[in-house]
Formats: C-alpha cells, sequence, structure tokens
C-alpha cells in the first residue's frame, strides 16, 4: 500500500475548520443527498468556500429548504437544487444530460442503510441500486464535464464496508438470503472499488477519485436501523472506539477535505477516515481498509458489471 498522507486534521475537525482559507469560487460542485445530515453539512462548507454548490436530492422541496439555510449561514448566493433519484436510472440520465459547462467537485454522499428487502423495477437490490450503481451511472455521465477541466470525486462509503466484499455470483441476493447490514456492506465495499478502478481509468484526464469512511452520525440515514443496532453501536463504536459519534460537520469533514484539500493534489485511489488516508483494517477493530476493497482485479470487473447493468437499464428507460 502507498505511504500514507497526513493532514493536519482529525476525527474531531470539522468540515468548516477544513476548508478555512481555501478559495472555491472559480469551482462547481455537486453534492448529492444534500438536503439533510452530512450532504447539507458537504454543501455548507463549500458554500463558505464560495463554491457554487448544487444539491441533487430526491426531494426537491427539502433541498430548497436546505439551499436557503445554506445561503442564509453562509452569505452564498450560488446554492442551487436539482432533482435526482439515485435508484431511477432514468433520472440519473435525465440529471447527467441537463448538466452544462464543467464541474469540479462530485460528492456523491446519497444512500440508504440496512434497508429492508426491496428491489429496483429491473430487479436490482436496493441498496445496491442506490449506493453504487446510480453514482455509478452519474458520475460516468458526468465524465466529460469533468474532465473538462480537472476534477476531484468523492466517494462516501462506510466502515460497513469490512462487512462483505462483493459477491459477484449473488450481487442482487437472487439465491442467497438477504441481510440489510450484508447488503449495505457490499454496497460500500462498491464504493471505494468504484474508487480504484475510476482513479486508474480517468488518471490521464487529471481527475482524481477517493473514497471515504465519514464517522458515526446520527442522521435520517439510520432510520431503518433496529434499536437493538444501536445498542451494538454504543457499545462498540463505528470507528472502533466505544461511544464514538460525530457531528453532522465533523461527518463531513473528511469528504470536505478529499474534494477540497491542496494537501491532496494528485492522491486518488484511497480510502480516508478521519481526515486522513486510512491503514489495511486490523482484526477486532472496525478501522482501516479491507484487502477485497482495494483489489484492482475485483475493481475492474465491478467496473464491467456496472456498465453492463446501466447501460441496459437506460437503453429499457
Amino acid at each position: 500500500m502507498p505511504s500514507p498522507v497526513r493532514t493536519p486534521f482529525t476525527a474531531r475537525s470539522t468540515a468548516v475548520e477544513v476548508v478555512n482559507g481555501i478559495d472555491l469560487s472559480d469551482r462547481r460542485a455537486i453534492v448529492t443527498g444534500g438536503a439533510s445530515g452530512i450532504g447539507i453539512e458537504t454543501a455548507r462548507a463549500l458554500a463558505v468556500a464560495d463554491a457554487e454548490v448544487t444539491l441533487a436530492v430526491r426531494n426537491l422541496a427539502a433541498g430548497h429548504r436546505a439551499a436557503e439555510d445554506i445561503a442564509a449561514t453562509t452569505g452564498g448566493k450560488q446554492v442551487l437544487v436539482a432533482a435526482l433519484d439515485l435508484a431511477d436510472q432514468a433520472s440519473v440520465s435525465t440529471f447527467a444530460a441537463a448538466w452544462g459547462g464543467p464541474l469540479h467537485i462530485l460528492v456523491n454522499n446519497a444512500g440508504v442503510m440496512a434497508t429492508p428487502k426491496m428491489r429496483t423495477p429491473e430487479g436490482w437490490e436496493l441498496q445496491f441500486a442506490t449506493n453504487h450503481l446510480g453514482h455509478f451511472a452519474l458520475t460516468v455521465g458526468l465524465h466529460r464535464a469533468l474532465a473538462a477541466d480537472g476534477a476531484r470525486v468523492v466517494a462516501v462509503s462506510s466502515n460497513a464496508h469490512l462487512r462483505s466484499p462483493l459477491i459477484f455470483d449473488d450481487i442482487h441476493f437472487l439465491k442467497r438470503p438477504y441481510h440489510p447490514w450484508g447488503a449495505y456492506g457490499q454496497s460500500k465495499t462498491a464504493n471505494i472499488l468504484f474508487a480504484v478502478d475510476a482513479a486508474r481509468r480517468w488518471a490521464g484526464d487529471g481527475i482524481t477519485v477517493n473514497a471515504l469512511m465519514p464517522g458515526a452520525v446520527r442522521t435520517n440515514l439510520g432510520r431503518y436501523v433496529t434499536g437493538e443496532d444501536l445498542d451494538q453501536m454504543r457499545a462498540r463504536g463505528r470507528n472502533g472506539t466505544p461511544g464514538t459519534w460525530k457531528s453532522p460537520g465533523q461527518g463531513a469533514a473528511t469528504s470536505v477535505l478529499v474534494a477540497t484539500s491542496p494537501l491532496l493534489d494528485g492522491i486518488s485511489g484511497r480510502y480516508f477516515e478521519n481526515c486522513n488516508v486510512a491503514g489495511p483494517a486490523q482484526p477486532g477493530t472496525r478501522r482501516g481498509v479491507a484487502a477485497h476493497a482495494m483489489d484492482p482485479e475485483a475493481a475492474a470487473r465491478l467496473w464491467q458489471v456496472s456498465v453492463e447493468a446501466t447501460a441496459t437499464a437506460q437503453e429499457r428507460a
């Protein structure tokens, strides 16, 4: 594994602290799921630095409320809202086709977690469809805009990737019993593998692609999490430290660091946690990155699977 990149920021840093002193006045950014949770705090920090920020959201009313809140708290006048449903490939295609001009920052932040067994019209398992395939199609659809002036792509993953590698023989739980956390873990592994292969494929375009673990944050992402799950999280902590929870602003810090920091110029294909590059996963902890999530062969295979799946879905749309 390449030598670590060290920054002065930590698990306690906030997104606004990370972006302090950075000028994004000539940058355009998209944050998926930017209406709540760490998404709105990611967008807020980008607006603090004077970026033009588009909140890509399913609920337009919530998106406009978030945009008004961000503008009021930052003075930013370039906070926009656009419709995007990552579980709907037609919506993804429409969003990408409507984008005009360059794009400098794409934060693939939206997601669903530990849902009951649900499927999209294509028959895809919902968490994999939303967390990976939707963001895959979006990013590939925006590739030309990203390549126009160099860019950073940020894939918000999770330490839940430690739960499961990609099960290529049954990604969508057609044969094996469905497990909400196993499905979530697989989708978060996919986020990291996407970063690994996109970094390789797009290096010549000047695009950097990195994945990250934001930390444990109480947001509406956890609406399907049971009381028993919460008890286990409190006892164990999701960063390997009992009782470790972050505020939304702290949870957004690593996303904002990866999206904006000059300390990371040219750094690509890595997985970050607590505002620094993560080391290899250690048994008995919930920290670090699993070897199965950094495997270049699995990353290339996932890319091909994703190309075939999304192309077929968009042809039918």
